[in-house]
This record gives structure tokens, C-alpha cells and sequence, in this order.
């Protein structure tokens, strides 16, 4: 049997949110950065340090390497805490405040369940929850690690890897997904210049024409 081309962790994240992002940044290896992107760089310059210690009598291990052979998944993870017996909890670290839009919040919820199967299949130990730590409110989201994300994780990987097969970029967004999650992405220019370039002639117009 031939290996599985292994798919990043955060692909995942990727395709949740738009499957054109997931596509120019793993199929076409392009990405650029924004005040969004940046302020994530900031969040995980701690917890992307590798490094193991005891709090309140908890292993915490940060940067810990993840993978799943069967499911073709590689990654690592921010922060795991292994609490009794040595099961493992995996906590993601997001920037902004925890109270997202639950369509936006399903996005890390799917990486944070990839992590947790990874985990299951190295240690062997069922993780049934982990966490995600939103660092504007500084406070955690607990997710239940259940059947529905656990089945999401395998179609999505499914879907990621026959994307990368085909060499085919996902159509953009459209409709009410398009206008809230566009705006935020760092490449929007990118993903659909023609539209970034009619909004900039417009602006200018404006500007220089207020009757326009």
C-alpha cells in the first residue's frame, strides 16, 4: 500500500474557512500577510517554542509534534497538557476574542479535533476534549472532541487531498460567506484581483467625484 501524502494540521483550518484560501496556500504556495495574520504570528511566538514543564502539577508540553499515518495528518501542536494517567489535552492558541461567529469558530474547532486524533493515535489514550485559548479575551472555549468533528476531520482531509491531486483551485466564496469572511483575508488581493481592482477604481472615483 502506498503511503498518504501527509496534509498539514492547519489545512484544515484552511478549507473550513474557504476552500480557495486552503488552495493558494497549499496547492500554490502563496500567502501573504495582514494585520489578522500578524497578530496570530504574535500569539504563537511562545507556545511555538519547544519545551516541557509542570504546572499545578500538569506535564505542559509546547510545539509538540502531531501526526496520524492512517488519516495522512502532520503537525504540531501549540500547547498539551497531560493530566491524570497521561492523557493528553490539546490547547490551540487563536488570536481575537473567543466569541465568534459559530461558522468561524467551526473552523478551529476542526484543527483542534485533528490534533486531538493525533494525539489518540500516538499515545493510544482517548481524548475526548481540548481547548482553544483566545488571546484577546484570555480565556479558553472548551470543545468536546465529538463523532460529527471527528467525521469532519476525515472528510476535510479527504477533500484537501483530492484538491492537491487534482491541481484544481476551489471557486471564490459567494453570498453572505463571501462578505464576512473576504474582508479578512490576506489574500484577497490574490484570490480575486479583478474584484479588488474594480473596489479600488470605485473608491478612487469617489474620492475625486463625490457625485460619481
Amino acid at each position: 500500500m502506498n503511503p498518504v501524502e501527509p496534509i498539514p494540521l492547519s489545512a484544515l483550518q484552511h478549507w473550513q474557512y474557504c476552500p480557495r484560501q486552503c488552495g493558494l496556500i497549499h496547492l500554490e504556495q502563496v500567502f501573504d500577510d495582514n494585520v489578522h495574520t500578524l497578530r496570530g504570528q504574535a500569539v504563537h511566538a511562545k507556545a511555538d517554542q519547544p519545551g516541557v514543564e509542570t504546572a499545578k502539577g500538569v506535564r505542559v508540553e509546547r510545539a509538540l509534534p502531531l501526526w496520524h499515518d492512517e488519516l495522512g495528518l502532520i503537525g504540531k501542536s501549540d500547547v498539551v497538557e497531560f493530566l491524570a494517567g497521561g492523557v493528553p489535552y490539546p490547547v490551540e492558541y487563536k488570536h481575537g476574542s473567543r466569541n465568534k461567529a459559530a461558522d468561524i469558530a467551526a473552523c478551529d474547532d476542526i484543527q483542534l479535533a485533528a490534533q486531538a486524533m493525533c494525539l489518540e493515535g500516538m499515545t493510544g489514550q482517548h481524548v475526548n476534549e481540548g481547548a482553544l485559548y483566545y488571546a484577546t479575551s484570555r480565556r479558553r472555549r472548551v470543545v468536546p472532541i465529538t463523532a460529527q468533528l471527528r467525521a469532519d476531520v476525515v472528510q476535510t482531509a479527504e477533500a484537501i487531498r483530492q484538491m492537491l491531486a487534482s491541481g484544481t483551485l476551489p471557486p471564490p466564496l459567494g453570498g453572505e460567506q463571501a462578505v464576512r469572511r473576504c474582508k479578512a483575508c490576506s489574500l484577497q488581493d490574490r484570490c480575486q484581483p479583478q474584484a479588488t481592482h474594480a473596489g479600488l477604481t470605485t473608491a478612487r472615483a469617489a474620492l475625486f467625484d463625490p457625485d460619481a
